[in-house]
C-alpha cells in the first residue's frame, strides 16, 4: 500500500465557519469538532502514514500535536494557497518521494474507507483533485511521486484546478469526502450521512440530533 502524507491547513476556530449562523460559542465549538473529526478520520486511513497541520493558532497546534501530527507554524498568516505549498514543502522534507494529499478541516462526515478509496484513484495521476458536493470547491488535492501540488483555492477552486492541469477524480464515490460544511444546509446533509463523534457531541449539546436531520429531509429522503 502506497504511503501518503496528508496536509491540513487550519484556521483558528474563532475565525472559521462564519457562514454558519449560530451563536459564537457554538460556531467555535463546531469548527473545533469538525477539525477533530476530520483529523481522526485522516489518521485512521490506512495509506496515510504522516499528517501535517498548517496553522498559526495555539489551540489548533496543541490538538494536532496531541494526535501525533506534525505542525507547520504559519506565521505570519498567509493565504490558503501559500499554506498548502508550505505544508507540502514540509512533507517533502520528511519523505521526498511520498505522495501528498491536501484536505480541508471541515469534513465531519469523512470516513477512512472513503478517503482510502479516493487516494487509490488519485495514485494513478501525478496531480488530482476531488470536487466538493457543490461542484465549485475542492475537498482533496493530491500530488504523487515527488510532484508539487498546484493549489488554486482562490475563487471557484474546482474549475481553477481543472484549468491548471490537475486531474478531476470524476469516478470517486465518496459523499463524506465531498461534503465540506460551510452552511446550515451542509450541516444537515452531513448529519444525514453520519458525522464523527466530536461533531455529534457538539450538536447534541446544542440540542440537535441525527434524527432531526432525517425528519427535516422528509419521507423518502
Amino acid at each position: 500500500m502506497s504511503a501518503w502524507t496528508a496536509v491540513l491547513p487550519a484556521k483558528p476556530f474563532h475565525l472559521a465557519k462564519t457562514r454558519l449562523h449560530v451563536p459564537e460559542t457554538t460556531r467555535r465549538e463546531l469548527a473545533r469538532s469538525f477539525f477533530l473529526d476530520t483529523l481522526c478520520a485522516v489518521l485512521a486511513t490506512g495509506p496515510v502514514t504522516t499528517v501535517v497541520v498548517v496553522t498559526d493558532d495555539r489551540e489548533v497546534t496543541e490538538l494536532a500535536e496531541e494526535s501525533g501530527a506534525f505542525v507547520v507554524n504559519e506565521h505570519p498568516r498567509v493565504g490558503l494557497n501559500e499554506a498548502v505549498l508550505s505544508g507540502a514543502s514540509f512533507a517533502r522534507s520528511l519523505a521526498p518521494e511520498a505522495s501528498v494529499a491536501v484536505l480541508p478541516t471541515d469534513l465531519p462526515a469523512l470516513r477512512p474507507s472513503e478517503l482510502g478509496h479516493v487516494l487509490s484513484l488519485a495514485k494513478r495521476h501525478r496531480r488530482a483533485y476531488l470536487p466538493d458536493h457543490s461542484g465549485r470547491g475542492t475537498t482533496l488535492l493530491t500530488a504523487t511521486g515527488g510532484c508539487t501540488p498546484r493549489p488554486a483555492y482562490e475563487g471557484a477552486s474546482s474549475s481553477g484546478h481543472r484549468r491548471n492541469g490537475t486531474r478531476e477524480l470524476t469516478e470517486a464515490d465518496a459523499p463524506g469526502a465531498r461534503l465540506d460544511v460551510d452552511t446550515a444546509a451542509d450541516l444537515w446533509a452531513a448529519l444525514r450521512l453520519g458525522v464523527g463523534p466530536h461533531t455529534a457531541r457538539s450538536l447534541a449539546a446544542a440540542g440537535v440530533h441525527a434524527g432531526d436531520a432525517a425528519r427535516r429531509a422528509g419521507p423518502g429522503a
